[in-house]
């Protein structure tokens, strides 16, 4: 016969150090692919390149989403994904806020009396936006290309 001698315990140990090693990169793999941060990057430029007033509200599969000035991240069970926005006029705007409503579709002129007011809003949003951004759980993302006065700017909200 030309078989393998399984007598010895060599041969027993080294199988279960083979299904030992098996079993844990089976159940170290992903459950599901890795969020697609590169659609909502072109969401975001899409809505960006149109002529205001521009929205769309795109639906997030990822568990958590970390929004900036220069681009995206998602996070998932699948792992990772990051994208940068061609665009850099995109201002992330946190729930709750005037400038939320504004993404999410009020006109600039219902919670601003002015447009140098909607501007200064604006630019306050773009400076905090510029430390490290946060992860947020929201499920929803929310664009919106908005024009008042000298103010040209992407919202962008997450809920």
């Amino acid at each position: 016969m030309l078989d393998a001698p399984v007598e010895g315990w060599y041969a027993w140990l080294g199988l279960a150090a083979a299904a030992t090693v098996t079993l844990g990169v089976a159940v170290g793999l992903p459950t599901a692919p890795p969020p697609n941060a590169s659609d909502v990057a072109a969401t975001v430029d899409t809505v960006a390149a149109a002529d205001p007033p521009a929205t769309a509200r795109y639906r997030l599969t990822a568990d958590r989403v970390r929004v900036s000035t220069v681009g995206v991240a998602l996070r998932s069970d699948g792992g990772d994904a990051a994208a940068t926005f061609a665009s850099d006029d995109v201002v992330p705007v946190e729930e709750g806020g005037s400038l939320a409503g504004v993404a999410l579709g009020d006109p600039p002129e219902r919670p601003f009396d002015t447009p140098a007011a909607f501007d200064g809003a604006v630019a306050t949003a773009r400076s905090e936006a510029t430390d490290e951004p946060t992860w947020t759980t929201g499920r929803t993302l929310y664009v919106r290309h908005v024009s008042w006065g000298e103010t040209d700017v992407t919202l962008v909200l997450v809920a």
